[in-house]
């Protein structure tokens, strides 16, 4: 679905992507893993279409991304972040909010808002101020927005950085079972590998820019070697 080609980024006179080949097939859910300062997020922006790359070429559907698709593009993505940035509305004003943005009819976005609310187990939220809830409510609220906009592609920015383990857990679980059930294609950042055997089968591991191996999790994490230099680079 997604195929990015010789693509380089520089920020600041310094280099921070250099990937000669990436590919996120339809209906898969892959984890891109790596320490702090790897390029992981500075990828998942660039795929995303909200930072523009230095050279190289990104494909949706076989489709070329440019200034004259973009808004079309971006429209059959939604993005979540380690931080919720929601509305100064209430919580279902977040969500109906993004899909009359989006053009959603209002009966289908007052729908859609209800259907993934009681989803995420938030509906007793709904006409509660989003910037009073909790960091574990918030970001419910920020998943069940990205959900209801029923995109093509989800990315996740380190989603769950912020949450104590127990909260991060179940938010994990019911997100894992949802991705199933809905088949959405799925780009999942994080540097914690305990996370990715909820969501993913696959990664890919970046280091200094690059995306340094790829593969399952089994298969990535069974080369010890290259486990140890990507996730501990000072360690030779």
């Amino acid at each position: 679905m997604i195929v990015a080609e010789n693509l380089r980024l520089e920020l600041g006179g310094r280099e921070v992507l250099n990937v000669d080949h990436f590919a996120l097939p339809r209906g898969e859910v892959l984890a891109l893993v790596g320490p702090n300062g790897a390029g992981k997020t500075s990828l998942l922006l660039t795929l995303a279409l909200l930072q523009k790359p230095t050279s190289g070429v990104i494909r949706f559907d076989g489709q070329v991304a440019g200034k004259d698709n973009l808004v079309e593009l971006r429209r059959r993505m939604a993005v979540v972040f380690q931080e919720a940035l929601l509305l100064d509305t209430t919580v279902e004003g977040n969500l109906m909010t993004a899909l009359r943005i989006r053009r959603v009819p209002r009966r289908e976005a007052r729908s859609r808002t209800e259907k993934w609310l009681a989803r995420f187990g938030i509906a007793h939220l709904a006409r509660r101020p989003a910037r009073q809830l909790s960091g574990g409510e918030a970001q419910r609220v920020n998943l069940a927005r990205a959900f209801a906009l029923e995109p093509e592609v989800l990315f996740l920015d380190e989603p769950f950085a912020a949450l104590d383990y127990p909260t991060r857990n179940a938010l994990l679980e019911e997100l894992g079972a949802l991705l199933r059930d809905t088949g959405i294609t799925t780009l999942f950042v994080t540097h914690d590998y305990t996370e990715i055997p909820y969501l993913a089968e696959r990664l890919a591991v970046m280091y200094a820019g690059q995306i340094v191996k790829s593969g399952t999790v089994r298969q990535v994490f069974g080369d010890e070697v290259l486990a140890r230099k990507a996730w501990v680079p000072w360690d030779t």
